[in-house]
């Protein structure tokens, strides 16, 4: 886990200047590699807590523009795409009394822990991202940044772990479109990498003969030449998708 010391020197004060009140951006941040769906979580400064990349929405600022800034900051990536999928709103998911007693001891300006410990509506987006070309970068609210599994959590802050599991639902029904207009496959791949990757988001087996069938059908792939290892078995066609571009729509 990679790890931040930095005393806090903002005051509610200048926040207060800066942000909207009572309304906050999350982001999930997945990240996939190799066969293996991580999700990025930042420590809750030294305490056993967790939480989401996230932060406040500037007064000059679209909503937009806040969700990627965050992005950007916590993983050095521009230019993601982002899907805005849920809205975090229960009246008690700040849980005041417990970040209170996690801010007690911390070197805050005391309107500043007035501030973080208000009410917040949270506009939660999510993301797909190869975690390789990620360098995770903790906030000033952090103890360390790292890669979980988001099927086997550490303890998470606020409803954190509500909206991470409303991402991955949201991920998984819309993963046909996530595949085809991002860069989460380095090209050419094999039809069992891609497999390997629908397998290993969606949390179960597929039927290879029916999965390529499926995959051909959607009209995403181009196949390429065959990928020659020199081994006995018969070569297996390299593909990779017809375009680069977003095709989810907000």
């Amino acid at each position: 886990m990679k790890k931040i010391n930095r005393k806090l020197s903002i005051s509610g004060t200048a926040l207060e200047k800066e942000f909207l009140p009572h309304i906050s951006v999350d982001v999930v941040v997945f990240g996939y590699h190799n066969g293996s769906l991580k999700v990025l979580v930042l420590q809750l400064f030294e305490s056993p807590w967790f939480v989401l990349p996230g932060g406040y929405i500037g007064r000059e600022e679209d909503l937009e523009e806040a969700a990627r800034r965050i992005v950007n900051e916590r993983t050095g990536l521009k230019n993601v795409h982002l899907e805005q999928f849920f809205t975090a709103g229960k009246k008690d998911r700040v849980q005041a009394e417990a970040l209170r007693e996690i801010l007690k001891e911390k070197e805050i300006d005391e309107e500043m822990k007035a501030w973080v410990a208000k009410r917040f509506i949270s506009v939660c987006y999510y993301t797909l991202v190869d975690n390789t070309k990620v360098a995770p970068v903790p906030d000033q609210f952090s103890g360390g940044i790292s890669w979980h599994d988001p099927l086997h959590l550490p303890p998470m802050f606020f409803d954190h772990a509500d909206i991470i599991g409303h991402a991955l639902k949201k991920l998984r029904n819309e993963l046909d479109a996530w595949l085809a207009g991002g860069n989460i496959l380095p090209e050419p791949f094999t039809m069992k990498d891609l497999q390997t990757c629908y397998e290993t988001i969606l949390q179960k087996k597929l039927v290879r003969t029916n999965f390529q069938r499926r995959m051909l059908a959607l009209g995403y792939l181009e196949r390429l030449r065959k990928h020659y290892s020199g081994r006995a078995h018969k070569a297996p066609y390299l593909y990779r998708f017809h375009h680069r571009e977003p095709v989810l729509k907000m």
